[in-house]
């Protein structure tokens, strides 16, 4: 189980991370970078089922929460901490992460510019 465990954190770091990237790259200044991630972290903590249940929430919230990565990491958690499941058991847990990991580090990239600041 734990390394199943380790494999869907590093998946989910790797996710975060390049969130990171991608804000970095949009921002102009440390302030703003600051601001953009209290736009996508208070979701990540209000919307993914960490705070509250995920299927009490209204729809358009559920679907929200449902591109954001923490969503995915805690039913991976959960299933291998209280199940102890394996990796074909978290798989529809782990490829939403790694679409979006591609899809954002893609973002980030084609933003990315060097800048002398």
């Amino acid at each position: 189980a734990l390394p199943v465990l380790l494999l869907a954190t590093l998946v989910f770091i790797a996710a975060n991370l390049t969130v990171g990237i991608t804000i970095s790259s949009v921002a102009r200044n440390q302030t703003q970078a600051m601001q953009m991630t209290f736009f996508f972290f208070l979701p990540s903590m209000l919307l993914t089922g960490f705070m509250f249940p995920f299927r009490g929430m209204p729809g358009w919230a559920q679907a929200i929460g449902e591109a954001l990565p923490l969503t995915h990491f805690l039913r991976a958690v959960r299933a291998v901490m209280l199940k102890g499941a394996d990796l074909p058991a978290i798989w529809p847990h782990l490829w939403p992460l790694l679409i979006f990991t591609s899809v954002v580090l893609a973002v980030g990239l084609k933003r990315f510019r060097r800048t002398l600041d």
